[in-house]
């Protein structure tokens, strides 16, 4: 199943990000939280992609491992700003072999202390080359609610975000965000600018309280005082922030599916207890 079939259903749905393993070394630790996620049946699974392609054989190999075992359609990344598109055919290729037909066109993270792009500079262009080249594969796009960190405006913003959706994107999933009124605002602005295509609301359960300053340095993300009090009492007792952690992520999605937002993309961070903790919680909501 293409995702853009799943996201097109007028009823929520639950998915879930993990990410391959840095080295071989942790490769079963991380293939065995990725198939209990799995095995929680979520409407489907996707799997990310290390700088500059790094991991990229991992990640083909655990979401082939996720959809030929428990049968989850999944959703393979793919950055393209330290890659030629040589690289990104043969990548394309591996997932045709493996049966994948749903990408995440991503430009990626600027490495640190720079890196020169290859044939590709933003995420547009390699949505292009993918409906050029390989025209059965269903794309999806990354979006910020916030704006890019990078761009001079939102507006700025939502314009690079209409020339990605009018390349071929035929869906998006956004940034972390803490406060849905942020999201609900977003929505609006984009689909003044014309752009229809589904959004999955990408959700981040912050169960370790040193998550935050990494959060803020990657996305300048903006905390809710009411976020902020949670970490600020439970941030230096492990337990107590997971568990308030999950049910504030809970609170979000409940907030966001009953005003319209009927997809969401958890953040899992590889934890199955947490993936299976906020589904136990929606499991009236999300069936």
């Amino acid at each position: 199943m293409k995702i853009i079939d799943v996201m097109s259903q007028d009823r929520p749905t639950l998915s879930f990000e993990v990410f391959p393993p840095k080295t071989s070394a942790s490769y079963q630790s991380v293939e065995r939280a990725t198939r209990e996620i799995a095995a929680l049946r979520p409407a489907f699974m996707s799997v990310t992609y290390g700088a500059g392609g790094g991991t990229s054989d991992y990640t083909v190999g655990i979401a082939a491992d996720i959809r030929e075992k428990f049968g989850v359609e999944v959703l393979a990344h793919l950055t393209c700003l330290s890659s030629t598109r040589d690289h990104v055919a043969r990548v394309l290729d591996q997932l045709e072999e493996k049966g994948i037909r749903n990408v995440m066109a991503l430009r990626g993270d600027v490495p640190e202390g720079g890196a020169p792009a290859h044939d590709y500079q933003y995420a547009a262009q390699l949505v292009a080359d993918i409906r050029a080249h390989h025209g059965d594969f269903c794309i999806g796009g990354a979006c910020y609610p916030e704006g890019h960190p990078e761009s001079p405006s939102k507006s700025a913003d939502i314009d690079h975000l209409k020339a990605k959706v009018e390349a071929g994107c035929q869906f998006l999933t956004t940034q972390m965000f803490f406060d849905n009124n942020i999201l609900y605002n977003f929505l609006y602005r984009i689909r003044e600018k014309g752009i229809t295509v589904p959004v999955a609301a990408g959700i981040m359960p912050v169960t370790n309280g040193s998550q935050i300053a990494r959060i803020l340095r990657l996305s300048g993300t903006y905390l809710p005082e009411r976020f902020k009090a949670i970490v600020d009492r439970f941030g230096d007792n492990p337990p107590a922030m997971a568990q308030a952690g999950v049910t504030y992520a809970t609170e979000q999605i409940i907030d966001l599916i009953a005003n319209g937002v009927n997809h969401i993309h958890v953040y899992s961070m590889n934890k199955p207890d947490v993936a299976a903790g906020i589904l136990a919680s929606l499991s009236e909501i999300v069936t």
